[in-house]
């Protein structure tokens, strides 16, 4: 058939065979959510030369289930091929997924945040632990435990990054800050003035300290809310005394370090 390599003998015993696209449907855990990179350049080179590696599938009922090789797929379909090359996988649901999952992480062109979720996946669905993953992928343990962290950010904080093309470190420096609405209002700074990752990182730090001088300026307020409370109250109190007829007085002495108030009151003799 046009288009395809001429698979051997030898291939055809390692389960190398061409099936009708029709009969494949999409995995249910394919991490990616994004096919239009290069789905077009792709087909064009399909067109030229084949599919050089075979799609993976399993077969489940009356159909085969794709394992790894989607955009291959879809590519496939835009070149109105009927039949591709798989390799078929006698495999469970679990590895299937698993295999779909760490096809698709090893990939280059797999967006941070799709490869966070499909690494949080191997960990929530399949019981990996973070070292189990790294040693799966083939990452240190920080590397997965930084990948994971980004997924801290709500859905409308990514759905910007990817919009306006901002990288894994604008998304990992945005962070340090504690709340999304802090998160949005400084995303909506470096996208307006296209800032990269070195002044986005010094915004942040220019912000997160304006922050600290707001909440230090709100406690010494604070402070100087209940200092005030209580020298109202010694006046009020001194007052109260003038108006039973008792000789009472205050008074305040400023020193360097603290103020000093001090109450006369007269002993009453008999």
């Amino acid at each position: 058939m046009a288009g395809f390599l001429n698979f051997t003998k030898e291939k055809l015993v390692n389960k190398v065979v061409e099936i009708n696209i029709d009969d494949i449907v999409p995995n249910p855990y394919q991490p990616r959510t994004d096919f239009t990179d290069d789905i077009t350049s792709l087909a064009e080179s399909i067109a030229q030369n084949g599919i050089l590696q075979p799609l993976s599938v399993r077969k489940k009922d009356n159909h085969y289930e794709l394992i790894a090789g989607e955009r291959r797929l879809r590519a496939a379909k835009m070149c109105q091929f009927s039949v591709v090359p798989c390799i078929v996988h006698e495999v469970s649901d679990r590895h299937s997924a698993v295999l779909a999952l760490v096809e698709n992480i090893q990939r280059q062109d797999l967006s941070f945040f799709d490869e966070a979720s499909a690494i949080e996946k191997l960990i929530t669905h399949y019981g990996m632990t973070q070292e189990d993953a790294a040693a799966k992928l083939g990452r240190a343990q920080s590397t997965i435990a930084n990948k994971l962290r980004l997924l801290r950010l709500t859905e409308k904080e990514r759905e910007f990054i990817v919009k306006y093309g901002l990288t894994e470190r604008h998304a990992r420096a945005l962070l340090r800050l504690g709340s999304s609405e802090d998160r949005l209002f400084i995303l909506g700074k470096i996208i307006k003035s296209n800032l990269n990752v070195e002044r986005s990182e010094k915004l942040i730090d220019e912000f997160i300290g304006s922050q600290r001088d707001k909440v230090s300026y709100k406690k010494r307020s604070l402070v100087f809310q209940n200092v005030k409370m209580f020298v109202n109250t010694i006046n009020k109190a001194v007052e109260t005394m003038q108006a039973a007829g008792i000789s009472a007085d205050s008074r305040k002495i400023q020193n360097e370090d603290y103020i000093e108030y001090r109450v006369r009151i007269p002993i009453q003799k008999k």
